[in-house]
């Protein structure tokens, strides 16, 4: 099967990341002849960086060819946004994106050139891939044909992401100034449908509670002003006394880190908190799993189709609407109450957290790693 795939490489989106991921699987089928095309990326000031992957995979993935002039491939796999639902030049056309507000943004239409996102793909034969249920919707709501928009989740690398063996894991605790504490993680670009601003405040309740509580953030500077957000949400979310509070406690990361390095630091923390507000999948919530940590998250959004009660807290949330930009977007408002207690029983109740460690990396890999990520795509391209 000769196989196109058209995205970005060597920066740290989520859609490249993905991509890059699903092309180092693609490369250890035999059945496979992978050419990959490069696109613009989103952002002209975005720059292509190595040490993201190991050195081997990077050299993996800029070693696969182009697609040869007139080329007529099996299928060609666009990773890419703004989406293109025009049919390609192979017999298949497959598009991956995702709907985080349950909508097709006017933003994305203008992007794209086309005022009618039901008419362009009727008009044309191309199979959507989204990576959730919730994704899923917003496309059907756009008018997409359903009987061409497929529900593919992303993957992990259990190689990669995995629980650390007690040893290391506490050596790498007492680096990082964490023994005795607890702490949370989350990891993402921090805008405003992430839940930066409930998690700061519902971090800023506990830590009155429990002062041995630590917040770790992740953001990605590279990309977007990840540290701009995180200082505004201190800023207008907490009062000074809860900021006086939080920002001892608070650890804020904006480099760009690489696959290893961002195994470590799921490795280092005790759980993992994700009260978002819209989301098209959520990868940290799976690699955190993977890694062996507790997971607390919005209940009713995307992370429902890949977690379970076995090692999740699922905060309630409210459906909610905004108008944002003339349009009105569907998103999850999550209980800062609840919040607050889920929060509070994880650091209570280590037991939870020790059985998280074997049920979580056990439930990703009985089903969500690249592998069988890869397989189920293949599947669909193949039928």
């Amino acid at each position: 099967m000769k196989l196109v795939v058209e995205g970005w490489r060597f920066v740290p989106h989520s859609f490249a990341v993905a991509n890059q991921h699903q092309l180092l699987e693609f490369l250890r089928r035999p059945q496979l002849q992978v050419f990959h095309r490069d696109l613009p990326y989103l952002d002209h000031t975005w720059e292509p960086q190595s040490g993201l992957f190991t050195a081997a995979e990077e050299q993996q993935l800029g070693q696969i060819p182009p697609p040869p002039l007139h080329l007529r491939a099996d299928a060609t796999l666009r990773m890419v946004m703004p989406y293109d639902l025009s049919d390609s030049d192979s017999q298949k056309t497959y598009v991956f994106g995702t709907t985080e507000w349950r909508i097709v943004q006017k933003a994305m239409l203008n992007m794209m050139g086309i005022e009618d996102f039901a008419q362009a793909h009727r008009d044309s034969g191309t199979v959507i891939i989204t990576p959730s249920q919730w994704s899923r919707e917003g496309f059907l709501r756009a008018g997409a044909v359903p009987e061409r928009v497929r529900v593919v989740p992303h993957g992990v690398d259990t190689a990669v992401f995995h629980p650390a063996a007690a040893a290391e894991r506490q050596r790498r605790r007492q680096q990082s100034q964490l023994e005795g504490c607890f702490a949370f993680l989350n990891i993402g670009v921090m805008t405003w449908n992430k839940g930066l601003r409930m998690l700061l405040k519902a971090f800023a309740e506990v830590t009155h509670r429990y002062p041995q509580a630590r917040l770790v953030l992740k953001g990605s500077d590279a990309i977007r002003n990840s540290r701009k957000f995180v200082l505004e949400g201190l800023e207008e979310m907490l009062t000074p006394q809860e900021r006086d509070r939080v920002i001892p406690r608070l650890a804020y990361i904006g480099r760009s880190l690489s696959t290893q390095e961002l195994a470590q630091l799921y490795q280092t923390c005790d759980a993992y908190i994700s009260p978002y507000l819209a989301e098209g999948f959520n990868m940290p919530v799976l690699e955190a799993a993977a890694s062996g940590l507790p997971i607390l998250c919005t209940k009713g959004g995307s992370t429902d189709d890949f977690t379970d009660r076995r090692f999740t807290g699922y905060i309630d949330s409210e459906l909610k609407q905004v108008e944002w930009d003339h349009e009105i977007r569907d998103y999850l408002h999550p209980s800062l109450e609840h919040t607050v207690a889920l929060m509070s029983q994880l650091i209570e109740t280590p037991s939870f957290v020790e059985q998280a460690r074997r049920t979580a990396p056990e439930w990703v890999q009985q089903g969500f790693t690249w592998q069988h990520i890869v397989d189920r795509l293949l599947g669909i391209m193949e039928a």
